[in-house]
């Protein structure tokens, strides 16, 4: 115990020498659901559900004169299971990048999710941050959709305008094309505005997006249009769009999202589009933590093939 002891005396004393121009930061946020869910028209099944929980690290270091070094490292994880994210055979599948950051903005390398999303369909989801089941299951993802090997710039803030352009090489992979992410955002004031471009190949996708806040009340809205050209694909393009609603008394959050998506390019529901609806209500115990219910049903279009819904009440911690 004696040495122990010494040996964190040694690193306390040699720790603010090391560290003295940069800080690291520990954060994320745990997610998780109880649900009942039926799919496809079928049996109600209980579910312990997880709402995109995260574990992440980032750091900065200021260099001088404005300029600094940054590091971002974003893991996904199941909160139900204790699991790392399915379907996805990297650690740092949310996020892996470092930047360098200054008044001209930001360049940034590594993976990360695309500034299109963020500025258009996830905006807008006010209700539970656009995860787990309740999320809009009608985006065109699949369309110029990259996270890793990119290259970005972030401009500066000019009077509430900031802008994203990022390309992702395709490393000579065989039948992987370069791929481009473009996004724009607006703030200022009650009015808040947003547009974001993918392109891959012949395939594209484009969207905008609106939210006004007016007291108690936040209306928003976007619309996408999906061209997933690629050869062989019949039907190829579609257009996306939802509208959703917020209304706060107090610590309470009281939410409506209805989206709806034409047959077409890269949706699961191909030829028979669909809708999806979701009533919502948050309680908020503190800035960090919140219970919440929901509704969410998904209705393709002249068949169950794809549909959804189910019953929920959750938690979500933010630390």
């Amino acid at each position: 115990m004696k040495k122990i002891a010494i040996v964190a005396a040694i690193a306390a004393f040699a720790a603010p020498a090391a560290f003295a121009q940069s800080s690291v930061t520990l954060w994320g946020r745990i997610n998780t659901s109880v649900e009942s869910q039926s799919t496809d028209g079928g049996d109600r099944v209980a579910v312990v559900q997880n709402n995109s929980s995260r574990l992440g690290f980032k750091g900065t270091e200021d260099l001088g004169g404005g300029l600094k070094a940054q590091f971002l490292l974003e893991h996904g994880l199941n909160s139900d299971t204790g699991a790392a994210t399915k379907g996805s055979s990297a650690f740092w599948n949310r996020e892996a990048a470092v930047q360098l950051s200054g008044s001209f903005g930001a360049v940034k390398l590594g993976r990360w999710t695309n500034g299109s999303y963020f500025a258009t369909a996830d905006y807008i989801s006010m209700h539970n941050h656009d995860t787990g089941t309740s999320s809009d299951a009608l985006y065109a993802f699949g369309t110029g959709w990259r996270e890793a090997n990119k290259v970005g710039y972030f401009t500066p803030n000019y009077a509430g305008f900031t802008a994203e352009i990022t390309a992702s090489a395709g490393e000579g992979a065989p039948g992987v094309e370069r791929a481009f992410d473009l996004s724009a955002n607006y703030d200022m004031g009650p009015i808040h505005l947003g547009a974001g471009y993918g392109k891959e190949g012949d395939n594209s996708q484009y969207a905008i997006r609106g939210l006004y806040e007016m007291g108690a009340f936040t209306f928003g809205a976007y619309w996408q249009y999906e061209d997933h050209a690629s050869k062989g694909v019949k039907n190829s393009t579609r257009n996306i769009g939802r509208v959703s609603a917020m209304y706060t008394m107090g610590a309470s959050e009281f939410h409506v999202n209805v989206g709806g998506t034409e047959s077409g390019g890269t949706a699961g529901f191909n030829n028979h589009g669909a809708k999806q609806y979701t009533f919502g209500y948050n309680y908020n115990l503190s800035k960090r933590t919140k219970v919440y219910g929901f509704y969410t049903a998904i209705d393709a279009n002249d068949t169950k093939k794809g549909d959804f819904d189910s019953f929920a009440v959750g938690v979500r911690h933010n630390f």
